[in-house]
């Protein structure tokens, strides 16, 4: 085996012919010299840019009459388009069941692959091309006889799972070994030999890794570095002549065609049985091959296969292994495909770990490694980092200099990556993952021409993306809309309708630029396992609104829950489905009519809000919609006081976060709906049915907690109610855990909590002797949920707090210590009176801050208060003064807490408000 391993490497690396030029025997492969007349066997490694090069320059030494590639057959028909102007690898054959486009495989190519390159070179020749893998027909037939032996039917290759289980070269699974060829894993037993028993690998050789094998015979402990030491570091550059070109690769696949046939006759099949069956088909194509054009045939394989090709056999024994495989009606296309893709961390486990560096390897004509570091630094300058001509000189020093130490023909992609954390990233880890995400790995997106074969649903999208100018990118990237722009609005349509339809191009993110129902922010990525989503959603219509439309008619009949059914019919006024709606709200409505579990009705009623809010915004008439959601509501309000009894700890939490829900849903509903709804009438009942709540003994503290808390930021508790409640929950006869869980629900979760501890000093003294009183052995339990609580809290709050807890409480003689503060009495915290000077050197910029608010402000009362004002200050000064404080409250953003939200004191200073008034 060494001899092999070393054999191959010898014949790469100098281009000298081993011995053994002939056939010795049935099993060895056939080696082809530039002299002999075929057929010629390249076994190359899928997506190598050394075996890439070296068939280039195969190809045009022999020049044969006709190119065979591994592929699908049915793929012939489709050749012709890689020579189209329009297509741009990466791309991939997609074969597809045509009765469910969800079970497919996938082929893929780049631009540096040795099949595309054989592909390329045939058709700029004029040289006939065919694939002689086994049909994509049986191949997707054998993979679901595969799924219903192991119960995996509907699993693999299906569109809904987000992966497709036939991604790879000729249907390769995912954790097939990145071999030379990559022979797909199979069950040893879905094949037999020509006498048709069942043949068993060699019990050692099972999922045998040839590099693997190859490697370690030549010493070496990682496949990878030995695969590019042997193939892809050598004749790269361009040197010598075509003549040594040729004969240099002839001769490395001649050696590796003995390494493989080596390690064939040491473990067969290597643990992958139905490739017997991939082989004996291709042996009866290059057999039809040879009799139509001759010997002058070129065989473009993996190289695990190149010994059985050359294996003599019959044609009826090849025939009897094909014979009573099952089929399935199939359709082939091209599609796009990535570089991510292509990467073993994407799910290819046929694939490269580094396509952009492989890439940067065939397309390179010289210099490779001063290239390569050369977009490196311009990636790092185009970040901001300082990257100089001399960190790249440095970087290449050193990688070649780590390449001759390592004892490596040439720097690879370890010695840049050392050379480029050392020298250009300073040590750092965090540019480094930067460039392996956009150049080692890369976000590469290939095109197809628009002949291609697509359905009709896929030629409808493709005319919407042309018409919104809405190119698909394989890059994440995030858009923000306008609903009130035509186009931005035919965008989010097109988006909500591909979600309906499960293409999930886009998903929704918290917008940053405002908080209005009109914008809408999208998180964009097109993924080549998209198309097999969009030909499954052919079944529904030909084009994308007749689709969605069938779609949401069929989820709506489906729906097993009340919040599914909400949750769709939101989508459909998104989507703008106004065929669709009244279908799904005759079902929203008998599903709401007939169920009575109020956790179900809780959770469908913010989507149902939403979409009411959500049609006022579009102009969609949602009259229907807003008198089903006031029906909802009110049968919460009735349902929702009983159901906060005996509850443990995970339904308190999630009751908690309902409540929350329907807090901001009541109040949207009560905004959006008013001329629909009795929108006063609806919050003066739902503060009703938050008062039972907090008022409730056997609920838990939590629900109780928020209760109080939601009641205080509608201003319908007062912070003298607020007080008394709280002292009640965490008097001495409350268990601590109990206490601690009140004082979670009323301070966490939503904004505000810490503000209103800081600004609010009988709160935070009721709190500090609750705690100082919990007993040590209780203390311990207790202590998980005040850490939960209090780190929700921005480091400022929790640093003041801090703060005033040093400080202390106020000693017993202090007007505060008795549970009041007297008129004029400084705030703890705070100092004595007001600074004027310091507040006049502030006011112009606050009124340029708050604008019209400030000039509210400076006609608000009377001419002053005259004692207050410092002796120098003349009179009619108006924007120093008393020091008044006012509950401010602030817009809610999205949080659970509802509409309006109370955030402790604010300091109003104004002196043109009349001595002793209490803003």
């Amino acid at each position: 085996m060494r001899r092999a391993a070393d054999g191959a490497g010898r014949g790469a690396a100098t281009g000298s012919t081993p011995r053994g030029g002939g056939v010795t025997g049935e099993d060895r492969p056939v080696v082809a010299r530039a002299t002999s007349q075929g057929p010629w066997l390249f076994g190359v490694r899928h997506h190598g840019p050394g075996s890439a090069r070296s068939v280039r320059a195969a190809l045009d030494a022999v020049q044969p009459r006709a190119v065979l590639i591994e592929g699908p057959p049915e793929a012939d028909e489709l050749a012709h388009l890689a020579a189209d102007l329009e297509m741009r690898p990466p791309v991939a054959l997609l074969a597809h069941a045509t009765d469910d486009p969800g079970r497919s495989a996938f082929w893929p190519f780049a631009e540096f692959s040795p099949e595309w390159v054989a592909l390329r070179w045939a058709l700029d020749h004029g040289v006939p091309v065919h694939f002689i893998d086994l049909p994509a027909t049986h191949t997707l037939a054998l993979r679901a006889a595969d799924d219903l032996a192991t119960g995996k039917a509907g699993k693999a290759g299906r569109g809904d799972d987000g992966e497709n289980g036939t991604t790879g070269r000729a249907g390769e699974e995912e954790e097939r070994p990145p071999g030379p060829d990559g022979p797909p894993d199979a069950d040893a037993d879905a094949s037999a030999d020509a006498g048709g028993e069942p043949r068993r690998p060699h019990p050692e050789a099972l999922r045998v890794d040839p590099l693997a094998v190859l490697a370690e015979a030549a010493g070496y402990d990682d496949p990878e570095r030995w695969w590019e030491d042997v193939v892809e570091h050598r004749g790269g550059t361009g040197a010598g002549t075509e003549d040594d070109a040729g004969e240099t690769a002839l001769a490395s696949f001649h050696a590796l065609g003995e390494a493989m046939g080596a390690l064939r006759e040491e473990f067969g099949d290597g643990g992958h049985a139905r490739d017997l069956v991939r082989e004996a088909h291709m042996r009866v194509r290059l057999k039809a091959a040879r009799k139509e054009h001759g010997d002058s045939v070129a065989v473009v394989c993996g190289a695990w296969h190149v010994p059985a090709l050359a294996r003599r056999t019959t044609l009826a024994a090849d025939r009897a292994l094909l014979k009573g495989l099952p089929k399935v009606r199939t359709g082939l296309t091209w599609v796009p495909w990535t570089h991510r893709r292509l990467a073993r961390a994407g799910g290819y486990g046929a694939g490269i770990a580094s396509p952009g560096w492989y890439g940067h390897l065939f397309s390179a004509p010289d210099r490779p490694v001063e290239r390569w570091l050369t977009r490196v630094a311009g990636l790092l300058r185009e970040e901001g980092r300082q990257v100089s001509s001399a960190h790249v000189i440095e970087a290449v020093r050193l990688a070649e200099a780590l390449a001759t130490l390592r004892g490596r023909p040439l720097a690879g992609l370890t010695e840049t990556t050392d050379a480029v954390r050392s020298v250009l990233c300073e040590g750092s880890d965090v540019p480094l993952a930067l460039i392996e995400d956009r150049l080692t790995v890369g976000d590469v997106l290939g095109e197809v021409p628009a002949a291609a074969p697509a359905v009709p649903l896929q030629r409808d999208l493709e005319r919407l993306q042309r018409s919104l100018r809405f190119k698909p990118e394989a890059a994440d990237r995030e858009i923000a809309l306008d609903l009130r722009k035509e186009n931005d609005a035919a965008r989010s349509r097109l988006l909500h309708r591909l979600r309906l339809l499960r293409v999930d191009w886009g998903a929704p993110t918290v917008s940053r630029g405002g908080t209005g129902t009109f914008r809408e922010s999208w998180r964009l990525s097109w993924q080549p396992e998209l198309a097999v989503r969009v030909a499954e959603a052919g079944v529904w219509g030909t084009t994308v609104a007749s689709a969605a439309t069938a779609r949401a008619r069929s989820d709506a009949t489906s729906a097993g829950q009340l919040a599914d059914i909400t949750a769709l019919a939101e989508l459909c006024l998104r989507a703008e489905l106004s065929d669709a709606l009244p279908e799904v709200m005759r079902a929203l409505a008998d599903r709401a009519a007939l169920d009575t579990d109020v956790g179900h009705l809780a959770q469908a009623l913010p989507a149902l809000v939403r979409s009411v809010r959500y049609g006022d915004v579009r102009g969609t008439d949602t009259a229907s919609l807003a008198e089903v959601a006031a029906g909802l509501a009110e049968r919460i309000f009735v349902g929702l006081p009983p159901a906060c009894t005996g509850l443990d700890t995970d339904g308190a939490q999630e009751l908690r976060h309902r409540i929350e829900a329907v807090h901001t849903a009541v109040g949207l509903l009560a905004d959006t709906a008013a001329a629909r709804v009795d929108g006063a009438g609806l919050r003066e009942r739902w503060r009703v049915v938050l008062r039972a709540i907090a008022d409730r003994e056997t609920a838990p503290g939590l629900v109780r907690g928020r209760a109080v808390r939601l009641l205080l930021d509608e201003g319908t508790l007062d912070e003298e109610a607020v007080a008394r409640r709280m002292g009640l929950a965490l008097s001495p006869g409350t268990p601590p855990p109990d206490a601690a869980a009140w004082v979670e629900g009323f301070l966490g979760g939503a904004a505000g909590g810490g503000m209103l501890l800081v600004h609010d000093e009988r709160l935070r003294q009721l709190l500090d002797v609750w705690l100082a009183s919990v007993p040590a052995p209780a203390f311990t339990d207790v202590l998980p949920l005040l850490r939960r609580t209090f780190s929700a809290y921005e480091t400022g709050i929790r640093r003041t707090l801090g703060e005033l807890v040093r400080r202390g409480r106020p000693s017993a003689g202090d007007p505060a210590a008795g549970g009041g503060t007297l008129p004029g009495a400084p705030a703890d915290g705070f100092g004595a009176g007001l600074d004027l000077e310091r507040a006049e050197a502030v006011s112009e910029a606050l009124r340029h801050l708050l604008g019209d608010l400030a000039q509210v402000g400076a006609v608000d009362g009377g001419a002053g208060c005259a004692d207050e004002r410092s002796a120098g200050q003349p009179a009619g000064r108006t924007n120093a003064g008393t020091v008044t404080t006012a509950r401010t409250t602030t817009a809610d953003q999205g949080g659970p807490a509802g509409e309006g939200r109370w955030s402790g004191r604010a300091v109003a200073r104004s002196d043109n408000r009349p001595a002793g008034r209490a803003g």
